[in-house]
């Protein structure tokens, strides 16, 4: 099995003015260790208003916290009120990019087409997509979560070539989950993580299958993530609510 380095990401979604950033990513630095920084990548994904303020702390304190950004429109550029464009955010160094998230999809009836349009433009500008699947809490009891998961990885990923997929990160995050305090169990988030992995691998053989980082989202918390972890094929977690807090961040990261 391929060694795979632990990303644990957190979503803000929109919380956090720019000044509230500002502290939060300081205090959060301040916590962690390099210790905790050779152990997993760490991603924090702010709103837009600020991205800015955020890249200028992490790369004037040289703090080794990869930016990312919540979303993108596909578009170099182009007359689309209030999007932000792929070149936009690479020229802030932003590292990784959350495509599909669920809310996206089902608040915003953002398709597959739409987030594979998307994962394509965030490889082409050499930026890391952090492509989202998950089923509907009626797909899981109807016994659809493999089906609908695989079927949205294998329309996501259209276009994507064997080269690409190495900077590609899968998060599977049941819909269920996202913000009600319910979560996959460990042994349920593994099952779905190596079926996705038994699909890259059939897609694109099983060496670069085995080095895609699949975390796991969906109300992670201190108390949940060491279980989450411990799992064979989950490689970090993709964190609402609790990434919001830095010490419960922290406490995310630093899992035993």
């Amino acid at each position: 099995m391929a060694k795979r380095k632990p990303l644990i990401s957190g979503n803000w979604k929109m919380n956090h003015t720019h000044l509230d950033a500002i502290a939060v990513v300081q205090k959060l630095a301040y916590t962690l260790s390099q210790a905790d920084y050779e152990r997993a990548d760490v991603s924090v994904h702010p709103a837009f208003t600020a991205l800015r303020s955020v890249q200028t702390l992490l790369d004037a304190d040289s703090i080794p916290i990869a930016l990312g950004a919540q979303d993108v429109h596909p578009a170099e550029s182009g007359a689309f009120t209030g999007e932000v464009s792929p070149p936009m955010l690479a020229k802030l160094n932003v590292s990784y990019v959350i495509v599909g998230h669920s809310e996206r999809r089902q608040l915003f009836g953002e398709t597959d087409e739409q987030v594979n349009q998307k994962l394509l433009a965030v490889l082409k500008h050499e930026m890391s997509p952090i492509c989202c699947v998950g089923e509907t809490l009626e797909e899981r009891e109807a016994g659809e979560t493999e089906a609908k998961v695989l079927g949205q990885l294998q329309a996501d990923l259209k276009g994507v070539s064997k080269e690409a997929l190495a900077r590609v990160v899968i998060a599977y995050e049941p819909i269920w989950a996202i913000g009600t305090g319910r979560n996959a169990s460990p042994e349920d988030a593994q099952a779905v993580c190596k079926a996705i992995r038994t699909a890259l691998a059939e897609r694109f053989g099983a060496e670069l299958a085995a080095g895609v980082r699949a975390q796991y989202g969906g109300s992670v918390t201190p108390a949940n993530i060491g279980d989450l972890m411990a799992q064979e094929d989950v490689d970090g977690a993709l964190v609402g609510g609790a990434s919001l807090d830095p010490e419960k961040f922290a406490q995310i990261v630093r899992w035993r």
